[in-house]
């Protein structure tokens, strides 16, 4: 009995040394840092509901502090436009933008923010989680040691803020205009002046007339950078961005220094900020348009005619990118599961929309 126990002691102390190096591994914990193309205290894109910030906290209660993230608007750490290069060099852990800032780098990473003309938030999110779009862009920016995934979603975006009335295409001709992605190379076709601005440049240029136009977002989010005291016209018809997408990225290394649980922390809080930020926006902006009309604000949809035109502009510009290999692997995907969720959006939303709501 005695050589019994003894022998089984063994074992059991033998098991426990054996397992503590795991035990050790799975406790250790991470400290990283997240910089975000957009400046302190920016609603949505750093603070608030569904935000980075908010995102850097759930990781923190879920994974026991494991792994805490450090936030850095833009301008804290690095410049706004430099997270992409930030990340992919190992400087820091994570970055917080719109793929379509990267577009110089990967021109196919506009995709995955938003396309004009293309699918609202249901459409875009289930494209990318469900659809192919995820691994598509996962094999775009391999080769920066780059691990992106959404983590936030505006909805339909408001076309912009104009100096003067758009009555006709001709009225776009010379316009200069603060607009990012692949809108930017359809209003240039049109003869638009496109600028790339930082949000937070967006005021003082157009207050001064060096810009004659601004997209930012939408009524809530506008009216916090004061746009309405710079100009009156409002265009709703979110043609441009019927769903902008916010990324994160992650550095390939520090992604693969996670454990599993970590890993599918940092993909449960993405997700879950994907949700909150969106239903956030469905939950402000209509005050905020109510709010900005009794400003003097004239809000309403571009005319048809300029509409039309734009759609065809469009579909100019997207068939001219395909050309483009790696382009049109992704455009392919896209336009291949549009069609599929068009055919269901039809049938469902369409005709609540139009029909049951009204």
């Amino acid at each position: 009995m005695l050589r019994r126990n003894l022998i089984t002691g063994a074992v059991a102390g033998a098991g426990a040394a054996i397992a503590m190096p795991h035990v050790a591994r799975a406790q250790k914990s991470f400290n990283w840092k997240m910089t975000n193309a957009y400046g302190p205290g920016s609603p949505f894109y750093v603070t608030g509901p569904g935000s980075p910030t908010d995102f850097c906290a759930m990781v923190k209660a879920m994974s026991g502090g494991r792994l805490t993230i450090q936030h850095f608007a833009a301008g804290e750490l690095i410049p706004a436009l430099e997270g992409f290069d930030a990340v992919s060099a190992g400087t820091v852990e994570m970055n917080a933008a719109n793929s379509y800032f990267w577009a110089g780098k990967v021109p196919a990473a506009q995709f995955f923010t938003t396309v004009p003309f293309g699918l609202n938030f249901q459409g875009q999110t289930a494209w990318i989680m469900h659809g192919g779009g995820l691994q598509l862009w996962e094999e775009l920016y391999a080769p920066f040691n780059l691990v992106p995934m959404p983590m936030g979603n505006t909805g339909v975006q408001m076309t912009g803020w104009f100096r003067k009335p758009i009555e006709k295409v001709e009225d776009f001709q010379g316009l200069k205009m603060r607009i990012p992605g692949l809108a930017g190379k359809v209003y240039a076709q049109l003869g638009v002046d496109v600028k790339l601005l930082p949000g937070g440049e967006i005021f003082p240029a157009l207050e001064r007339g060096v810009i004659d136009a601004a997209e930012f977002v939408g009524p809530y989010q506008d009216r916090r950078l004061g746009l309405q005291k710079a100009a009156k016209y409002y265009y709703t018809t979110g043609w441009h961005e019927p769903n902008n997408v916010t990324e994160l990225v992650v550095n390939k290394a520090a992604w693969d220094s996670l454990p599993e649980d970590l890993k599918q922390i940092v993909r449960t809080a993405a997700a879950a900020c994907n949700t909150i930020s969106h239903t956030w926006c469905e939950a402000t902006n209509a005050e905020a348009l109510d709010d900005l009309k009794k400003q003097g604000v004239i809000a309403g949809p571009l005319p048809q005619p300029v509409i039309e035109k734009l759609k065809t502009v469009t579909k100019t510009v997207l068939d001219d990118l395909a050309k483009d290999a790696k382009i049109k692997k992704v455009y392919d995907s896209f336009t291949a599961f549009k069609a599929k969720h068009d055919s269901w959006a039809g049938v469902s939303e369409a005709v609540f929309q139009n029909q049951i709501r009204a």
